[in-house]
């Protein structure tokens, strides 16, 4: 929240918006883990073409 820009803008637009920091600092945690969760899903399995 005090380096990365658009965690700086979101923090912004959201105070602005009346949410409270520890409101904020849960949205922002929601964020990181969906954005970690698809990092870390196993691709689906594809069978093999038959020839």
């Amino acid at each position: 929240m005090r380096f990365h820009q658009p965690a700086i803008d979101y923090v912004a637009r959201r105070t602005a918006e009346g949410k409270t920091k520890r409101e904020i600092i849960r949205c922002l945690k929601r964020y990181v883990i969906r954005e970690v969760y698809h990092l870390l899903r196993p691709a689906p399995r594809t069978s093999p073409a038959k020839s």
